[in-house]
């Protein structure tokens, strides 16, 4: 069974030293409380809760996995206690305003305990997670009766919340929603319906489950256009706040799951159950982004999540188990054969699940600082400033869920690959996380849908090239300090420079072709945003690169010398063996669409 170590010293490292963090919170308004010895105390807290708690349940979590029985859902055993805990400590409400019984901190606090957290144990991190989404919608959406209402137990822990979009009938094409909502004289809607997939619909951890559900009223246009979003909560809401009256919605059964086996899949059904609007009539997408942006970027946190947790699995067995002699020689000449890390491929596998996870966590890290400009703009009431930063993040967004998605999988993968025939057995733990990651790439939109929306929505419809455009401005800018410097960071700029102009040229290639073959967007969507996954990662590598070795030159760091020497290391493994795969995905988006599209239907397969 494997063991978590927050990695505190590689979180410090880009929150203090890469991202200067703190010069980050004292321009917030919501800030000014975030010092470094709060910020620290934090992630120790969050430290301890993960290792001495969540992660010894892990295991046993999905082995037990969740029962279903009338109606009702039962946890694995010591989820309960361990959500207990994860109340009293207040950690649900860190980034939340004080109003509702928050603690009034930036967002991206509450993205570092959602790595922490993930890494130790996915499946309860989905309980609270689910509820980060509904509060923010609220939040930002709902009326002030609603806030007062849901926002205060919500905040607390005290009762979780969901996301109620997919039917039997659609997933990603919410067009064909068919959940009604009858309006009703006091107000209030009749919502009737099933959702299906529910993360977290039902459960025995906490004293209500508020859902925020899509559907439609009777005189809604069709299409997406006439969706419109509810509150619909499991008790109704007595006077005094606390739940009361169950509400008719039932839980009609959870999903036998590949992984995170320990969170409930609910199907849920909705027998004219009450609830009530959320924003206006018809615009319930408009107001779900909300909840779908703040989702995208706590998947993308599963990938580097797993990546992490794997990456420290294999690492600990490849030093301890032993297998033949390294191809350059006795590396353990008291032993009868060296430890699996001396060996070439091994460490291949193990640098490449150590850069997945470090370049990912940088790439995270530097996105939710928008998003703690996005979110402050809001609680400000400031539009303009709002749009900007969720205009940015909108860029950020698909690329993070999707490539870092695929990439915390492939980490997964290699975890069982480094273990051999171990790895496939349950126990070693190491197939659980591939299972658990398997997931991700899934979820809140595949990593097609997260293409074709990074692409066709933002790329090319959106800005016609300019969200790349300003990107690839911040490379060129990093890339030119160090253009003619000599050793692995002169030779990394240079790459990145290189990269910043094919970028641009792929996409302009794809803009100008798009017009003709309209099958090239869908074509040529998965391989461009892996592409620029990749690319991104590279930037995020120099800019780790530069600090380290800033660092090492002037002494003045938080680390050792050997803390920052394996960071430029890491960094060069990466352009020498992993960026160089963005060539392949730039050939292959631009491969003619006639291969792709000349077979018949019926030719796929002869019977």
């Amino acid at each position: 069974m494997p063991t978590y170590k927050a990695p505190l010293r590689e979180m410090r490292f880009l929150i203090n030293e890469v991202f200067d963090y703190p010069a980050h919170y004292a321009g917030l308004s919501n800030g000014g409380e975030a010092t470094p010895d709060v910020v620290d105390a934090i992630l120790e807290g969050i430290a301890v809760l993960c290792e001495k708690v969540l992660a010894p349940i892990n295991l046993s979590g999905d082995k037990e996995g969740c029962r279903f029985k009338a109606g009702e859902v039962s946890t694995p055993t010591g989820f309960k206690e361990a959500y207990r805990q994860f109340v009293e400590g207040g950690w649900q409400g860190l980034s939340f305003p004080i109003e509702y019984g928050g603690q009034g901190l930036p967002t991206s606090i509450s993205l570092f305990k959602t790595e922490m957290m993930g890494a130790a144990n996915w499946s309860f991190n989905m309980y609270p997670g689910l509820s980060l989404g509904c509060i923010n919608t609220l939040l930002q959406y709902g009326t002030e009766a609603q806030k007062a209402r849901y926002l205060p137990a919500l905040v607390s822990g005290e009762w979780t919340g969901t996301m109620c979009m997919t039917e039997p009938q659609c997933g990603t094409d919410l067009a064909q929603i068919k959940t009604r909502a009858e309006p009703q004289p006091d107000g209030s809607y009749r919502i009737t319906g099933t959702k299906i997939f529910i993360s977290a619909g039902e459960h025995d951890l906490a004293g209500n489950i508020v859902h925020v559900v899509l559907a439609r009223v009777p005189s809604a246009p069709a299409g997406t256009r006439g969706i419109s979003l509810f509150v619909v909560p499991k008790f109704l809401v007595a006077e005094d706040g606390s739940a009361g009256q169950r509400n008719t919605v039932t839980c009609g059964a959870i999903e036998h799951k590949m992984g995170i086996r320990g969170s409930a899949t609910a199907v849920l059904n909705f027998d004219e159950a009450i609830g009530h609007l959320i924003f206006e009539p018809n615009k319930g997408l408009e107001a779900m982004f909300t909840f779908m942006n703040t989702a995208r970027l706590g998947i993308a946190i599963q990938g580097v999540a797993h990546a992490e947790a794997s990456f420290q699995g294999a690492l600990a067995y490849a030093k301890e188990r032993r297998s033949m002699r390294a191809l350059s020689g006795k590396k353990d000449p008291e032993a009868s054969a060296d430890a699996l890390i001396w060996h070439a491929d091994v460490r291949r596998m193990l640098l490449t699940q150590k850069a997945i996870a470090e370049g990912g966590r940088a790439m995270l890290y530097a996105a939710v600082q928008t998003a703690d400009l996005m979110f402050n703009a809001a609680f400000e009431k400031d539009h303009a400033n709002y749009e900007h930063y969720d205009n940015e993040l909108g860029f950020y967004t698909p690329i993070l869920k999707g490539f870092l998605t695929e990439m915390g999988l492939e980490a997964a993968n290699l975890g069982m690959q480094v273990f051999g025939g171990h790895g496939y057995i349950h126990e070693h733990g190491m197939e659980q996380i591939a299972r658990d990651a398997r997931i991700a790439t899934l979820y809140e939109g595949t990593t097609g849908i997260q293409a074709l929306d990074l692409l066709g929505r933002k790329v090319l419809l959106g800005t016609r090239g300019k969200c790349v455009r300003d990107f690839t401005r911040i490379m060129l800018r990093l890339a030119r300090r160090h253009v003619f410097a000599s050793g692995p960071i002169g030779s990394m700029a240079r790459s990145t420079m290189r990269r910043a102009i094919e970028w641009n040229i792929l996409t302009l290639r794809i803009l100008l072709r798009a017009g003709k073959d309209r099958d090239l967007v869908g074509s040529a969507s998965v391989d461009y945003l892996m592409y620029s996954g990749y690319v991104m990662m590279g930037y995020y590598f120099v800019l780790q690169a530069e600090k380290a070795q800033t660092l090492l030159l002037n002494g003045k760091g938080n680390e050792s010398a050997d803390f920052y020497r394996a960071k430029i290391q890491t960094a060069t493994f990466y352009f020498d063996r992993l960026l160089p795969r963005a060539d392949a995905h730039r050939k292959s988006a631009l491969a003619p669409t006639h291969s792709l599209m000349q077979m018949d239907n019926g030719h796929f397969a002869f019977v």
